[in-house]
Formats: structure tokens, sequence, C-alpha cells
């Protein structure tokens, strides 16, 4: 397929079991799969704003172990914005990012103009490991942004990406298409206030 150039690269990153997954399809699709699932690499597609035109939000979803190199070489040096999660269960899972932040660094180079996310997910659950503060100290450190989410509760999950959008200087980058309702919205719209007698 070729490549587009109104596409969004959005790389999401972080150890096996995070939630990766879980996050990237709440977002696009609504849904949330209980069963963990490990992936190798998946991409989605969302059509958001971008410089007042229409463009993609591609987002690709990669593996959480490091058996593949030069796939995450290539993701970063393809990527315009990243999201780096680990879960808030899980120390390790946070250890596991400082690697993946410093081929960042090493590939993008000067990072300040990058996107980039730090987020603690599963912060519905009870068995916490690390505390907020830890995240947004390691954000501090590394210049980057710092939220929690639960992909389960569907918690900040729309907003982590549209954060994650405002974070772009070089275009205006919304996840609303200006002034026109998805489909199902307007579907939705027009059935309202309207019955139908069987």
């Amino acid at each position: 397929m070729p490549e587009q150039s109104n596409d969004y690269r959005v790389v999401v990153f972080g150890a096996a079991g995070v939630g990766k997954s879980s996050l990237v399809l709440r977002f696009v699709r609504g849904t949330f799969r209980e069963t963990y699932v490990p992936t190798i690499e998946d991409t989605y597609r969302q059509v958001i704003s971008c410089d007042k035109s229409i463009c993609t939000l591609q987002i690709t979803d990669t593996t959480g172990s490091h058996q593949f190199p030069a796939m995450q070489r290539l993701s970063i040096s393809k990527g315009h914005a990243f999201i780096l999660v680990y879960s808030v269960t899980n120390r390790q899972s946070m250890e596991d990012l400082h690697p993946i932040f410093d081929q960042i660094c090493q590939i993008k180079g000067d990072i300040q103009k990058i996107p980039i996310m730090l987020v603690g997910n599963k912060s519905d659950d009870t068995q916490r490991e690390l505390d907020a503060s830890e995240g947004q100290a390691l954000a501090s450190k590394w210049k980057c942004a710092f939220m929690e989410t639960s992909a389960k509760m569907n918690y900040n999950v729309q907003e982590l990406f549209q954060e994650l959008l405002n974070l772009e200087q070089r275009r205006t980058i919304r996840l609303q298409v200006d002034g026109k309702k998805s489909k199902q919205q307007t579907k939705k719209d027009k059935l309202q206030g309207k019955c139908s007698v069987m």
C-alpha cells in the first residue's frame, strides 16, 4: 500500500501485557477484550482533522517482546508521535520503557518537538506497584506528557489520544473532523424522535 503524506503515525510501545492493544482497541472500536492475546504488530486507522483538512491517524500497536529490533527501529523512524505504556501493577514494565525511550532519542535526535505520552495503564486495578507520582517523575525527567488510563473502564482513553495530538506543534490536529459527525451519529440523529409502527 503506498504511503500517504497525510497520514499521522502514532506508535504504541510497552512491555507484554501492559494493555497496549486494549487501549488502541478501546479508542478505535470502543471494545475491551478480557483475555490477553499477544500482538506481533497491528495497525489501525482513524480519520481525523489535520490543518483544516482530513488526514488519517495511523496507530501502530507494537509487539511487547523485543524479538524484532528491526521492526522496532522502523516503527520509530516512521513515527510522528509515541505512546509509551506501562502497567501500574508492574514496576518492571516501567523499567522496560527506558531502552525504548533511549532508542527514540537516538533515532529521532531532538525529541523536544516530538509528541511523547508516558501512560500508566490499568489505573482501575487495586494491586498497584506504582503511584501516579512515579509516572509523573519519569515524565518530567524525559520531558514528556503523562497520563494514567484504564482501557477496561474506558478512563482517559479518548483524552490520551487527543492530548497526544495537542502536543503536535507542527500541525493542528484534532480527533473531531470539522463539523462532520460520524455516520453512526448522523444516523442516530435521524432516528431520534421517529417511531415506527410494526
